[in-house]
Formats: C-alpha cells, sequence, structure tokens
C-alpha cells in the first residue's frame, strides 16, 4: 500500500508541487501512504521485537495495536447508534468527491470505479447531483453542461463501439429537446420519446452503498470480525513472549 501511494503521488509530482494538494481527504494516494506507513512501521516493531526478543520493541507494538483495536470497536458502535450522523457525513464526503471530481485523477477513478464497477450508481442520492460539479452544470459553457460522467452510463452489449458521450444532456428537463453533440444516434429526439433510466444509473451510490451493505452483511460482518480476531491475537501472543521473555530473564538473575 505504501508503494502503490508514492507511486501514484510521483505519477502526480505531487513531491515537486505540494500546492496541488486542495484536500488532504479527497486524496486516495495520500491515504494509501498513511495507512501503508502505519501498517509498515507497527508490523515492523511487532516483527523485529519477536525475532530479537526485544521487550521494548514488544511493548509499543501492544500499546498501539491495543488502542487501534478499541478504537474500530467504538466505531462500530458509534456508527450503529448514530446512524444517520454518519450517513449524512458520508453523503458530506462524497459531494466533496463530485464537486472535485476533475481535480485529481486518482480521485477521479476512484468515483469511476465506484459508480461503474462496483454500485452501478450516479450521484450522491441521484443523478442530479452531478450539477455541483462546475463542468457538468447546466450552466458551463462547455460540451459537458447538463450532462453525466460516462461512469454513469449503463453498459450496451449491442454496441460495437463504446459511446464515451452517452452522459451528454442527461439532466436536461423534459420541456428541452435532447440534441447529442457527439453522437449521431438519436439526433434531434425529444426526451419524452426516450427513457433516461434506460441510458443511465439514476440511483445515487448512497443508497446504493445502504443496499449493497445490506445485502453482504454477513460477508463485511465476517471480514470485520476475522480482523479482530487476528488483532486479538497479536496482542495476546506479544503479550505472552513478553511474559515468557521476563520469566527466562527471572531465572538468569537467580
Amino acid at each position: 500500500m505504501l508503494a502503490i501511494g508514492l507511486w501514484a503521488w510521483s505519477e502526480k509530482d505531487m513531491f515537486k508541487n505540494m500546492s496541488q494538494l486542495t484536500n488532504i481527504t479527497l486524496d486516495p494516494a495520500l491515504l494509501f501512504i498513511v495507512v501503508g506507513m502505519s501498517m509498515f512501521i507497527l508490523s515492523f516493531f511487532g516483527c523485529v521485537g519477536a525475532l530479537r526478543e526485544n521487550t521494548c520493541l514488544l511493548l509499543f507494538f501492544l500499546v498501539s495495536l491495543g488502542p487501534i483495536f478499541i478504537l474500530e470497536i467504538l466505531l462500530v458502535i458509534l456508527g450503529v447508534v448514530y446512524r444517520d450522523w454518519v450517513r449524512e457525513s458520508v453523503q458530506s464526503q462524497v459531494r466533496n468527491m463530485i464537486i472535485n471530481y476533475r481535480d485529481d485523477l486518482d480521485l477521479k477513478n476512484l468515483v469511476d470505479w465506484v459508480q461503474q464497477e462496483w454500485l452501478n450508481c450516479c450521484g450522491v442520492d441521484g443523478y442530479k447531483d452531478w450539477e455541483s460539479n462546475i463542468y457538468f452544470n447546466c450552466s458551463s459553457p462547455g460540451v459537458e453542461a447538463c450532462g453525466v460522467p460516462f461512469s454513469c452510463c449503463k453498459p450496451d452489449s449491442h454496441q460495437e463501439l463504446v459511446n464515451r458521450h452517452c452522459g451528454f444532456d442527461m439532466m436536461k428537463t423534459e420541456h428541452q429537446e435532447l440534441v447529442n453533440r457527439h453522437c449521431g444516434f438519436d439526433m434531434m429526439k425529444t426526451e419524452h420519446d426516450f427513457d433516461r433510466g434506460t441510458r443511465i444509473f439514476t440511483v445515487g451510490c448512497i443508497p446504493k452503498g445502504e443496499e449493497w451493505l445490506e445485502s453482504n452483511i454477513a460477508p463485511v460482518a465476517g471480514v470485520a470480525v476475522g480482523l479482530g480476531t487476528l488483532q486479538i491475537l497479536g496482542i495476546c501472543f506479544a503479550q505472552s513472549l513478553r511474559a515468557e521473555i521476563h520469566a527466562q530473564r527471572a531465572k538468569w538473575t537467580l
């Protein structure tokens, strides 16, 4: 994870121009760097502490891993108790991702993957949320005005060539004429003559995400329990090894 994050930052020349980092929470590469570095440091101290039987390094591993495990439990409890607040926070974060969609290539790829590959969704609560982006806003002078990204389009197996402009004009009202300026198909056809839902995903990613979580609650819970079990075992083994080391040292002093 650390290597991927550093590679992504080098590709964007972030090491030379840190001013491009407008929002820390919206940079997937930085998230990979932080998480990867934390995991590397924690695992390195635990591994070296066990190999060299160093009680100080093992203690650092315990002191670090214990609070992380407790914090994870608290986050789960708070997420269940304050689910409305969590939903609003996630909504706000996703809206910021839509606003900054074109500012970071990694962020754009992440949003496209979620919309097209994972959840088959568009926007936060619906496709019209893309109007908050300056490029897709209906007042924009660009060709993408009143449109949605290509990742909102439903795949069409009958098309031999992929129409990457299929999201254009998808936010126009029913009384406006649909003119697809980059595709000759259905030229000058009004919106009364087609169903928008057959061309793009109209449901937002938040409702789709909640639906996915409800339908996959057992695998998600299983992964969470598995990770928690590994952390508990790590804490127990490290403490057991420390106790054995201290016991052996006590024999040497006798």
